[in-house]
């Protein structure tokens, strides 16, 4: 009998230690689920979460829904580097930029050149910004449109040209001009923009040279960087009640005593000690606010011909809702034009002869 109750327990011992095993390797995934670095999953969503748009969270930690992507060609403006994938926004950023090339242009500036808005939900990068996360960042480049569509290649690899001395970190006189200016008052002229960030060499440039009404230049910005374009920043947008405003920008046009701080050797000082991390390189899912899992597992449109805006001069296709079950598949296979680009993604190009779910109305605000 002895013997065999130690054989009985020998075998519970045994179950009781697989059991924990089993309890040890869940509580592993799901730690490893929770420590899942954000830039992964969101880097390589290809289309944006097709429920209404809402930007969550912070300009540098957060993500957002509902996205719109511009087309790589309108009237007034040309994407650049296409393979990011990240000409995507909230559909007010995108109408935004889009209004901007419009009456750019009628000012006198040849055209947009646009560079990185958002990935399709937003959320940490694969490589480059801490910001452009929920929907409402956008780059513009300083470089003017030329008179020619740009080919895919050029697209990828032509340099767009700074502005700025990196030694005396002033203005290049030769090759700034009246336009630059028109075009960056241009964009602060709009009520929903809320920041310009350019380099402090730009900044200086526009308070020795603006005369008359100087208010918009409260809202131009100096940082590091942005010597070869100016990123435009709009606010939290009505329904979007997870995102977390920006702290008003200070009071006066800018041009004093903060401004001069960066033509000290203090911002530019080599940093000393070990590089730290990027924020985004170590941001995990436990790190962005809670719906963004919401949105990273949210459905997708149907296609991105669906969820593009080519501009019209007016709002954009309000929202992007997946087809329903019932509906055929649409075929992936993008119809591309003369130039290489989709054109599903061309505003010249008409739309690709399949059957696209009409999008719905995007619901009120709540």
């Amino acid at each position: 009998m002895t013997a065999f109750f130690s054989r009985i327990l020998g075998k519970a011992a045994r179950l009781a230690m697989a059991f924990a095993a089993l309890g040890l390797v869940g509580l592993d995934m799901q730690a490893a689920s929770a420590a899942e670095l954000a830039k992964d999953l969101f880097g390589n969503k290809r289309l944006p979460a097709a429920v209404a748009a809402r930007s969550y969270g912070f300009y540098s930690k957060g993500c957002f829904s509902g996205g719109l992507a511009i087309a790589t060609d309108g009237p007034t403006w040309q994407a650049m580097r296409l393979s990011r994938n990240r000409r995507w926004g909230h559909p007010k950023m995108i109408a935004l930029i889009e209004k901007l090339s419009r009456e750019a242009t009628a000012d006198g500036w040849p055209g947009l050149l646009i560079g990185d808005i958002s990935q399709p939900r937003g959320g940490p990068m694969l490589t480059g910004h801490a910001s452009h996360q929920i929907g409402l960042d956008a780059d513009i480049w300083l470089t003017p449109m030329p008179d020619r569509r740009l080919s895919p290649t050029e697209r990828e690899n032509m340099s767009a040209v700074s502005m700025v001395n990196e030694k005396t970190h002033r203005v290049i006189e030769k090759r700034w001009t009246p336009a630059h200016t028109r075009l960056l008052e241009r964009a602060a002229s709009y009520p929903e923009v809320e920041r310009i960030l350019v380099n402090p060499g730009i900044k200086q440039k526009l308070c020795e040279t603006v005369t008359g009404d100087r208010s918009w230049l409260r809202k131009v910005r100096p940082f590091w960087g942005h010597d070869y374009h100016f990123h435009v920043r709009i606010g939290c947008q009505p329904g979007s009640k997870g995102c977390k405003e920006q702290d008003p920008t200070p009071r006066g046009d800018g041009c004093d005593k903060s401004l001069a701080w960066w033509f000290t050797e203090e911002p530019w000082r080599p940093a000393t000690g070990p590089a730290k991390p990027k924020a985004r390189d170590i941001m995990t899912m436990a790190s962005l606010p809670k719906e963004c899992r919401a949105v990273l597992d949210a459905p997708s449109p149907a296609n991105e011909a669906a969820v593009t805006f080519h501009g019209k001069g007016g709002a954009p296709t309000a929202v992007v809702a997946a087809p329903a079950p019932e509906q055929p598949e649409v075929a992936d296979t993008p119809v591309i034009t003369d130039d290489g680009t989709p054109a599903a993604a061309n505003a010249f190009a008409p739309r690709p002869s399949v059957d696209i779910p009409l999008p719905r109305p995007r619901p009120k605000t709540q």
